[in-house]
């Protein structure tokens, strides 16, 4: 019996719920070259500036670099080119009817292997913040890091 492996995370994108509401999220598959699932393998990506697009009926992810495999020589690709997500028909023309209402964009979250040792992509439709929410949400934050130091300095007296 073969033997499961827990999600084994790649890539993470910090800034997009600072930058973006997240709404959905949509684990897709990701297109890749047997060079790049290797180095992804060996060292990290980088998905930060990464964002999706939907052009003829695809979805595409545009701005992630995977570094070049140390020993791929010619089968290395470019690290910064498009790379095609893997999803349903009914998924991305969900996806483009939505990515038409202003403000919403695809954003990447996260960049991981799956229990089976697939690459997989969890994909977040979300709507931009404007600087008020940013603030607003850091204060959420603050308050609710000086609440748990204070049920914790509680606990231990």
């Amino acid at each position: 019996m073969a033997q499961k492996r827990e999600r084994k995370l790649i890539s993470k994108n910090r800034s997009a719920r600072h930058e973006y509401t997240i709404e959905e999220t949509i684990e897709c598959g990701i297109e890749l070259a047997g060079a790049e699932v290797k180095s992804l393998r060996e060292r990290a990506a980088q998905i930060t500036d990464t964002f999706a697009l939907i052009r003829a009926g695809e979805c595409w992810l545009v701005g992630m670099h995977i570094h070049p495999y140390s020993a791929g020589g010619v089968w290395n690709r470019d690290p910064d080119r498009r790379r095609r997500l893997l999803l349903h028909k009914k998924e991305i023309s969900y996806l483009d009817g939505k990515l038409r209402n202003r403000g919403y964009a695809l954003v990447p979250l996260e960049l991981y292997f799956n229990q089976d040792g697939r690459v997989k992509l969890l994909l977040g439709l979300g709507r931009g913040k404007k600087l008020y929410d940013k603030r607003e949400d850091m204060a959420k934050r603050d308050v609710q890091r000086e609440i748990e130091r204070a049920l914790k300095q509680r606990t231990r007296e």
